[in-house]
């Protein structure tokens, strides 16, 4: 008989566990299901969610953050017009279709000397991405290039990239590493002292680094949107 009254006030406890929480479980995914819905129809509509450049936000956690997007380059950059803007295909005559171009860089070298060096980018980023926020206080950073025989335009492309789609006071400064390049090199570059494996460029260019934050990144890289404050 015991026994048995025990199972039955176990039975009544999981009913009552189960009548309470049951409810919330499906209050709580249906709050979820319409905030992320709201979160990103706000996300496509651009910068509606009252976040404007500079604005600092305190977070839960005590941190602030800030909106580090240049919301101004970026409508600047999405009324160019040009070949090769918005990184749509560059129109080529027959007479320019020459496949020695491409013998010494692995690239079309013509087309690459013949757009505009801080030439448009397409926006890829995820919707949600376009309203992140990042900590207020960032540490400076060093970028550092290594390269080896690079097309001088695409050098200079990726370095105008990054000096122009990241905050001034964010850049220490841009090291190029010379890996025993054969072209001849402007005075400024930092040479390899040896034909370098991709993962000895680094301890070269850090050497002469200062002492702050140091990204290396690709000498054809081209920086769209919040390069420094996403790893930092």
């Amino acid at each position: 008989m015991k026994r048995r009254q025990k199972r039955v006030l176990q039975m009544a406890f999981v009913f009552m566990v189960a009548l309470i929480f049951l409810p919330n479980v499906g209050l709580w995914s249906l709050y979820r299901e319409k905030h992320l819905m709201k979160s990103h129809e706000a996300a496509e509509q651009g910068f509606s969610l009252g976040l404007s450049e500079g604005h600092i936000y305190t977070w839960t956690d005590g941190l602030r953050r800030r909106d580090w997007h240049d919301n101004e380059s970026i409508r600047r950059d999405e009324l160019r017009v040009g070949k090769g803007e918005h990184g749509k295909p560059y129109p080529l005559a027959e007479d320019e279709c020459d496949d020695s171009v491409y013998k010494e860089n692995g690239f079309n070298i013509y087309v690459s000397n013949n757009i505009a060096l801080d030439r448009s980018l397409p926006d890829i980023r995820h919707p949600n991405c376009k309203t992140k926020l990042y900590l207020e206080n960032l540490p400076n950073t060093s970028i550092i290039i290594p390269f080896h025989n690079e097309g001088w335009s695409s050098l200079l492309r990726t370095i105008h990239s990054i000096s122009y789609r990241t905050p001034d006071h964010l850049i220490a400064e841009i090291i190029l590493v010379d890996d025993y390049s054969d072209r001849g090199t402007p005075s400024p570059i930092i040479p390899a002292p040896a034909m370098c494996e991709p993962t000895n460029r680094r301890p070269v260019g850090k050497d002469s680094a200062e002492l702050c934050p140091k990204v290396f990144t690709l000498a054809e890289l081209r920086v769209s949107l919040s390069l420094s404050p996403d790893p930092l």
